[in-house]
């Protein structure tokens, strides 16, 4: 699976929130989202990340920006999750990997000499009008929040 295209149209989803709540992508047509797709909840790399968007919260809605996180998680992970690092946006859970799999995120990787199956940490920026922006594989956590936002 690759990746979209840029200026494709962004693939609409429905996934659940930590609230068990239906979460749209075509909800926040006019507004641009910040979607980013991270491996686990609660690990070292994966909290970095959050907790930078977390802290960049508005200077994301300031530029009329979304965040949305997708990991296969579960709901009650990301509870924990969200709670104990209060994030004050959107995570959202995909188990069946049906949109991480749509958005061409699940992926071989390599670590430590072992391959295996797993969710490429990418963010995608997609447009108001619902075309993909951008999509960027992160290559370092540490940075790449400001990254997007600089590239707004």
């Amino acid at each position: 699976m690759s990746y979209l295209e840029i200026g494709s149209k962004a693939i609409d989803f429905t996934l659940k929130n930590k609230d068990n709540k239906e979460i749209k992508l075509s909800d926040y047509l006019g507004k641009k989202v910040i979607l980013y797709f991270y491996p686990k909840d609660d690990t070292p790399g994966c909290t970095q990340e959050a907790c930078d968007f977390r802290d960049n919260l508005v200077s994301f809605e300031e530029k009329n920006c979304v965040i949305l996180g997708i990991s296969q998680d579960s709901t009650e992970s990301h509870i924990r999750f969200a709670n104990k690092y209060d994030l004050n946006f959107e995570i959202l859970s995909d188990p069946d990997l049906e949109v991480i799999n749509k958005y061409g995120v699940w992926q071989l990787k390599k670590n430590y000499g072992k391959e295996y199956m797993g969710i490429v940490r990418t963010t995608y920026v997609i447009d108001e009008s619902g075309k993909v922006e951008n999509a960027i594989k992160v290559s370092r956590v540490k940075g790449h929040v400001e990254k997007v936002l600089e590239q707004l």
